[in-house]
C-alpha cells in the first residue's frame, strides 16, 4: 500500500511519517522543496495550491492522508486558501489520477458549537465562527460529496513528542477567557498513529469520526502538568461541555489509545 501524505513536515506529520513506515506502508510525502526526510519516505515535490504538481504524487497511490493546514495565522484569507482550495485542489488530483484511492482528512474539534448539552458527537451541530475550524467545515463538506472513498478525523488537542503544544495551551486558553475547571479532550501524537493506521484498513470508510484519548483534563491539570500559571476562578462553569469531544463512536470501530491520559505521557516522558 502506497499513502501519500500532504503537511508531511508539519507538527503532525513529522511524528507520523515514521510511524506509518514502522507500521509496514511505502509512504510517500508531498514537500514544497527537496529536504531529508525519514528513511523509508519517498519524498515528491510539490503543493496542494499548484495543481499541476499534484498528478505526479498522486499516481499509483492507494491512500491520502491530507494532513495540510494552515492554523494560526493572523490571515484568514491565508487559511482559507490552503485549508479549502488545497483541499479541492488534491481532490480532483485524487479523483482524476487515483480514484479508487482511500481518501483520510485531518479536521478537528474546534468545528463543533460551544453550547452543546453533551460532549461533542460527530452529528452535532458545527458552528465554527473562527477561521480555521470554518475552512475546515468547508472542506469536509467537500470531501464527503467527493464521490471518492473518503473519512474524516477530527482531531482533539494534539500533543506530545516534543512538540511544545501542550505547554502552549494555557497562554492560548487564557487568551480565549477558559475557566481553569474547563475540560479539554486531547489525543498524543502516537495515537493519531494508531487511528490512521485503523483508518487504512477501511474501518472509518465514509464516516466523520472524533479522535480522543480516555480522560478529558482540565485546564488548571494541564498548567500544572506543563509549569504553566493560570489565573483561578470560583465561577460556575457557563458552557460545561466545551472543548469537550464523544469518542464512542471511534471505540466501535476498533480506536484504542495507546497513550490514555496525559499523565501516562508526563509518566513516559512523552509530553
Amino acid at each position: 500500500m502506497t499513502i501519500l501524505v500532504t503537511g508531511a513536515t508539519g507538527l503532525v506529520g513529522t511524528r507520523l511519517l515514521p510511524r506509518l513506515v514502522e507500521a509496514g506502508h511505502d509512504v510517500r510525502a508531498l514537500v514544497r522543496s527537496e529536504r531529508p526526510l525519514p528513511s523509508g519516505v519517498e519524498g515528491v515535490v510539490g503543493d496542494i495550491l499548484d495543481p499541476d504538481s499534484l498528478p505526479a504524487a498522486v499516481k499509483g497511490i492507494s491512500a491520502v492522508v491530507h494532513m495540510a493546514a494552515v492554523l494560526r495565522t493572523p490571515n484568514p484569507e491565508q487559511i482559507e486558501q490552503v485549508n479549502l482550495d488545497g483541499t479541492r485542489n488534491l481532490i480532483e488530483a485524487v479523483n482524476a489520477n487515483a480514484p479508487e484511492a482511500r481518501f483520510m482528512m485531518a479536521s478537528t474539534s474546534l468545528v463543533y458549537s460551544h453550547d452543546l448539552p453533551n460532549p461533542a458527537r460527530e452529528d452535532d451541530r458545527t458552528e465554527a465562527p473562527m477561521a480555521y475550524p470554518a475552512s475546515k467545515v468547508k472542506a469536509e463538506k467537500l470531501l464527503r460529496e467527493s464521490g471518492l472513498n473518503w473519512s474524516v478525523l477530527r482531531l482533539a488537542f494534539v500533543y506530545g513528542d516534543g512538540d511544545n503544544h501542550l505547554q502552549s495551551a494555557p497562554g492560548l486558553l487564557a487568551g480565549w477567557d477558559w475557566h481553569p475547571s474547563q475540560s479539554l479532550s486531547l489525543v498524543h501524537h502516537r495515537d493519531i498513529a494508531t487511528a490512521v493506521n485503523l483508518a487504512l484498513t477501511g474501518a472509518m470508510d465514509g464516516q466523520t469520526v472524533n479522535i480522543t484519548d480516555e480522560a478529558p483534563t482540565t485546564v488548571l491539570e494541564i498548567a500544572k502538568i506543563v509549569g504553566a500559571d493560570y489565573p483561578a476562578s470560583a465561577e460556575p462553569l457557563a458552557q460545561p461541555w466545551m472543548g469537550r469531544i464523544d469518542g464512542s463512536l471511534a471505540r466501535s470501530l476498533g480506536f484504542t489509545p495507546t497513550v490514555s491520559t496525559v499523565y501516562q505521557a508526563a509518566r513516559d516522558n512523552a509530553l
